[in-house]
């Protein structure tokens, strides 16, 4: 097989199971941050509402609100800077605790003078009559607040683009039009995974054993071991890297970085201080999949993670690299990775999907 693997999870905001309260006469939602943020980020900005509901009795509700310009929208609200004394003496990574991203949902009162909590009692009866859910319904919902809007183009020459959740979606896009334009020698697989950003764990996540079974399952017609299917497999993880940023580039270690409008970003190795917990590609295939590059004559550079003892970050590689599969890292470099606004270049999201259609193609 020669695999793409992205994930298309994305930092947000999620509902606690018991989210709506009232106090002081406004109605919020309590939530519980999803993958790594600054959470200072996610304070006043527009935010939607996007998941599902499943009621008692089996039946699931799709919930969207605040996507369409005559919706809604909902936001995390912060102090005003006459009365942020103690907030502003706070660390940055604790301006605004993970239980103070609470999301302002409402504050008109229900008709009813006679009964307790009245706004959120009004919201509560909103969501009945739109959508036919009662609170408790809200223990077995995935909802969540993600920032709304769409995508923009950045800049006076409009070479960027800017929108939330490039990360990782901007690859996934990319291995999915790469597929679809190829003519495969090879099995061609576009896997996209859901929890990378909180550990690749669950049914859903690179960490289970989705892609095992699925060679087992695709080899026992023929005979074929899925292990053995797998040790004769390639794989590109298909996932960002940061580029460099002209105003914090003293985390870069700039000869080994990656620059927006340089093509994708050929990272043989992510993790962190001694390339912990990574998969680190083998120089035989990463001569491999720079000969794949170059003669498609695919735009490519190769870039690492920030400098060495800065940080450092994963990728599901070192999931798919467990099962004897050669696998290297291969993405689009970013500005603002993970914040709400995200910012690629049109030049590099075009070029993943040249980087995956040759890798299906190649011989």
């Amino acid at each position: 097989m020669h695999i793409a693997a992205a994930h298309i999870d994305s930092p947000r905001l999620d509902l606690k199971p018991n989210p709506l309260y009232e106090d002081e006469e406004l109605a919020l939602f309590k939530t519980h941050y999803y993958g790594g943020i600054k959470k200072y980020q996610w304070t006043v900005i527009p935010l939607a509402l996007h998941g599902v509901v499943v009621k008692k009795d089996g039946t699931s509700v799709t919930v969207t609100v605040g996507e369409d310009e005559n919706e809604p929208v909902f936001c995390v609200t912060d102090l005003l800077p006459h009365l942020s004394k103690e907030q502003m003496g706070r660390k940055l990574s604790e301006g605004i605790k993970g239980e103070e991203l609470n999301i302002l949902v409402g504050s008109m009162p229900f008709k009813d003078d006679e009964v307790s909590d009245r706004v959120k009692l009004n919201i509560a009866n909103i969501l009945f009559e739109k959508y036919g859910i009662i609170e408790e319904d809200f223990q077995s919902a995935e909802l969540t607040m993600v920032p709304a809007g769409k995508a923009r183009d950045i800049g006076f020459d409009r070479g960027l683009i800017g929108a939330y959740g490039h990360d990782d979606r901007v690859c996934a896009y990319g291995e999915l039009t790469g597929i679809l334009a190829s003519d495969p020698e090879y099995t061609a697989v576009a896997c996209f995974a859901d929890k990378e950003e909180t550990g690749s764990d669950g049914p859903t996540g690179m960490n289970s054993k989705m892609l095992s079974y699925f060679a087992m399952d695709l080899g026992r017609p023929y005979g074929i071991p899925g292990h053995v299917i797998l040790s004769h497999s390639k794989c590109i993880s298909a996932d960002v890297n940061c580029a460099v940023d002209p105003t914090f580039d003293s985390v870069n270690e700039r000869s080994n970085s990656a620059y927006l409008n340089y093509g994708i970003a050929v990272t043989k190795y992510t993790g962190s201080g001694g390339k912990n917990s990574t998969n680190d590609a083998p120089a035989e295939y990463v001569g491999e999949v720079r000969r794949i590059l170059d003669d498609a004559n695919v735009v490519w550079q190769t870039g690492e993670l920030g400098k060495v003892d800065e940080g450092g970050g994963g990728t599901v590689a070192k999931y798919i690299s467990r099962l004897e599969v050669d696998t290297i890292d291969v993405g689009v470099p970013l500005l603002s990775m993970h914040a709400p606004m995200e910012i690629a270049a049109k030049i590099d999201i075009y070029m993943m999907h040249r980087a995956s259609e040759a890798f299906y193609n190649a011989k």
